[in-house]
């Protein structure tokens, strides 16, 4: 397996904590993440949070169907540390690594949105993958900065 490091980084208009409770929101994330649907199981936000995103062209109205077209991805929160960092690892059958996503604030009504992904999967795929993966990364950031022009 090769293992693949991609990043991004955003700055958002919006205070530090406020970034951090929309961000960690998880379901609020299917508003923003391109062509992506997503649920967690908890008992609150920590660690051993469990999140669900199902990525596809018709992820938003298949989610709950137990056939349906994309990549489920199963991540378990491994490190929390509000309002600043938190890391997930991906544990399902296709997608494998850790993410892991930072605030750092610049003022008080500026935050820079630091995302990092570790992917494990065959060197072929993630050549194949990477544009696309980094793309929809790209779009989604860029619509979750949106999320704050209104607020």
């Amino acid at each position: 397996m090769h293992r693949e490091s991609l990043t991004h980084s955003v700055v958002i208009n919006a205070a530090h904590t406020q970034v951090w409770n929309s961000l960690t929101d998880w379901q609020s994330q299917s508003s923003w993440m391109a062509m992506t649907s997503v649920e967690s199981r908890s008992l609150g936000e920590s660690i051993g949070t469990e999140i669900f995103a199902l990525t596809g062209l018709f992820a938003r109205r298949n989610f709950r169907l137990k056939k349906y077209l994309g990549i489920l991805d199963h991540m378990v929160v491994t490190q929390w540390n509000p309002p600043h960092s938190c890391e997930v690892e991906h544990v399902g059958k296709i997608i494998k690594g850790i993410g892991r996503f930072s605030l750092v604030q610049l003022t008080a009504n500026s935050t820079r949105f630091d995302w990092y992904e570790e992917i494990l999967a065959p060197k072929l795929i993630m050549l194949i993958l990477r544009p696309g993966i980094m793309l929809g990364v790209r779009f989604s950031l860029w619509r979750f900065t949106r999320t704050f022009r209104n607020e």
